[in-house]
């Protein structure tokens, strides 16, 4: 024990773990917290929570944080709505409540009704409202529930005319959406087996699709797909918006590409596999009777609009119909009979018009450097909502007009803080290997560059998905406490398309590491920080994020928020949905070189005894079942092992909590 550290760790057995990897051994002396069932794991927690709170209770400035935060926190928060029949549909927390209500409003003008308060289910705000579908006139509802931020979610029936449920009742989903007939007799999802159904599958394989007809028990439900000889594709059910077809999204792990098969209900039959190559993105849009249109990035790494007429689906009759552009496509939507393209700019938002020929529109202009999210309409309507949000702008739901062709609020919310004073730029600085990336930077306005600022970097860097600007009450506390929010878009995620993506993954994965901390150095270097005011975050693959960089340069940061991260990247596959993420990782179990080249960064396999780690908090929840808590509590051990410093590392599991999904607001 170090014996400037006025405090200690608690004990953790070191138990003789070793395993052969392609003829390394590796040791693994806390594989028992694996189990998280196990007296001895719950013992490790319960003190590991007992020394966090010792810490984190008794910070002087811990009150005045959250009479702060609960203040900026404390405003009116609304989804877009989503209209059928006339009839609106739409989420809304007034400021403090633990989870969205559902809302019900007859109407533009009509006023709002409950519809489902998921606040009444439980009472800690712990069971959420996860997914919506709604018949195409509204009348019913098949939602999903999430209980302690679970994955796993039972879908249920309400007539949305009574508010009653219809006592219907669909277990073991996660991953799927409900998919209605027209008729409103029923709908299609997609579950796994049930315990004890196939007892020696690999968890989270063998997702099926199902018919379930309104009124019936589960256990008359259809077996409509399944793919007994490939266990480890998923599908996410569709209807055309005609009504016609059953289309089926077809998907491997977190895998970008994807394969898509149909079936005309109108004829019965099998269903075609129009696309059963694992090659690029197809992203269903719209179709006019048998000619398809999807968002794919085959041959357009930044994206395009293809037409595929399924009456003639030979590859020489595509149809290009809105080609490749110098921004990227983040998604779409088709309202109007338009194309409604949200294009990323340089890790920001455009929204652009095109006519379903391709002829294009214009744009939708937006407020500012921002980004859009939940764009709801169909096909048929002469509006579009959408949310837009920044660093300092609150998330605003906008309506655009057709027919007017104008934009106006449908709902500004009032939030505790004036963005006067402070400002949001765009910076971009080179890594390692010369790569030009971009960084937000928020902060006041005549920030001194002194070298004095606290300064917040985060990043998350993987699986496609990008980081625009967002709002958070959080940032706007460290704000006004003079600190800068930094946020940078490294590699591994989709701000320049799938180039940038793959640029991250794999072999290449340490190029992320990379362009972080060659943000940290920016930051100094430019006079915003030093090593001593500079915190950095990241959560899930963001937590691997920070824990490689944490163990590649301690010297840098003044502290680290490591949170729900992925840790043991030699056995991440073999828990919950870590066999998802092979694509982007590597398998370090079955091919050599991806052990290599994960031996290299993984976290767990990478501290070094005797090393004065800077201050750390690791946070996961106990219910995580996605990134399993024991990557953070072996992480945890292991850290607190090695260290020679008197800096705290420390470990907070929360209770009744999972990834983030449907988190309470307390």
């Amino acid at each position: 024990m170090n014996p400037t550290r006025t405090f200690h760790y608690p004990p953790a057995r070191r138990a003789d773990v070793v395993e052969a990897y392609h003829g390394t051994a590796v040791s693994d002396p806390y594989r028992w917290l694996e189990d998280p069932h196990s007296p001895e794991t719950q013992a490790f927690v319960a003190a590991q929570n007992e020394l966090a709170h010792g810490f984190i209770d008794e910070l002087p400035v811990r009150a005045a944080w959250q009479e702060r935060l609960t203040a900026l926190w404390n405003y009116a928060k609304v989804a877009p709505p989503v209209v059928r029949n006339g009839r609106f549909f739409f989420q809304r927390n007034d400021g403090l409540q633990n989870q969205p209500v559902l809302y019900r409003q007859d109407g533009p003008d009509g006023r709002p009704t409950p519809l489902l308060d998921p606040n009444t289910l439980s009472e800690d705000g712990t069971v959420a409202l996860i997914n919506q579908s709604y018949t195409k006139d509204g009348r019913l509802l098949a939602y999903s529930l999430s209980a302690s931020g679970s994955d796993w979610q039972e879908i249920h029936v309400r007539d949305t005319e009574t508010g009653d449920d219809t006592g219907d009742r669909i277990q073991w989903c996660k991953f799927t959406n409900a998919a209605w007939l027209p008729d409103n007799s029923g709908f299609f999802y997609a579950r796994y087996p049930a315990p004890g159904e196939m007892p020696d599958a690999p968890p989270s394989t063998h997702q099926r699709v199902y018919f379930h007809r309104l009124g019936a028990p589960q256990s008359a439900d259809e077996l409509v797909y399944a793919r007994p000889d490939a266990p480890d594709l998923g599908f996410a059910p569709h209807l055309s918006e005609d009504g016609r077809y059953l289309l089926l999204t077809v998907w491997e792990g977190t895998d970008n590409r994807n394969r898509f098969y149909y079936r005309d209900l109108s004829t019965g039959g099998e269903f075609v596999r129009l696309i059963d190559v694992m090659e690029a993105k197809y992203e269903f849009l719209t179709n006019n009777g048998p000619v398809f249109y999807f968002i794919t990035d085959l041959e357009a790494a930044n994206g395009r609009i293809l037409a595929l007429d399924i009456s003639q689906p030979d590859r020489a009759n595509w149809r290009e119909i809105v080609p490749e552009q110098e921004d990227v496509v983040e998604t779409a939507v088709v309202v109007h009979d338009e194309f409604i393209i949200d294009y990323l700019h340089h890790a920001h938002h455009r929204l652009r018009r095109f006519a379903l020929d391709g002829t294009p529109r214009g744009d939708i202009d937006l407020p500012t450097l921002g980004s859009v999210a939940l764009l709801t309409g169909e096909r048929a309507h002469d509006a579009l909502y959408f949310v837009f949000q920044s660093f300092l702008y609150p998330p605003t739901v906008y309506r655009f007009d057709f027919a007017a062709q104008e934009l106006s609020l449908w709902h500004q919310p009032q939030v505790a803080f004036d963005p006067s004073a402070y400002e949001t730029r765009q910076v971009f600085y080179e890594s390692k290997d010369g790569t030009r990336v971009p960084m937000f930077l928020t902060h006041k306005k005549d920030l001194p560059r002194d070298g004095d600022n606290p300064t917040l970097l985060y990043g998350y860097g993987g699986f496609n998905i990008s980081l625009p600007p967002a709002f958070a009450p959080t940032r706007l506390a460290w704000l006004e406490q003079g600190g800068v929010y930094a946020q940078a878009n490294l590699r591994g995620g989709t701000e320049y398309g799938e180039a940038w993506h793959q640029a991250g993954m794999l072999d290449r994965k340490q190029n992320v590491f990379d362009d972080f901390i060659a943000a940290a150095e920016w930051l100094i270097d430019q006079g915003y920080t030093r090593p001593s005011r500079l915190a950095i975050e990241g959560r899930s693959n963001g937590g691997l994020l920070v824990a490689a960089c944490l163990l590649q340069r301690p010297d840098l940061y003044g502290a680290v928020h490591c949170g729900v991260p992925v840790i043991d990247m030699l056995r991440y596959h073999k828990f919950t949905a870590g066999r998802y993420w092979t694509g982007e990782y590597g398998n370090a179990e079955e091919n050599a070189d991806h052990f290599r080249f994960m031996m290299a960064y993984s976290p767990l396999h990478n501290v070094r005894p005797g090393t004065s780690y800077p201050p750390t908090l690791i946070t996961t929840a106990e219910t995580d079942d996605r990134v399993v808590p024991m990557h953070a509590e072996k992480f945890a051990a292991t850290l607190q092992a090695a260290d020679a410093g008197h800096h705290p590392l420390l470990l907070r599991v929360e209770t009744k909590a999972g990834h983030g999904l449907g988190k309470p607001t307390g």
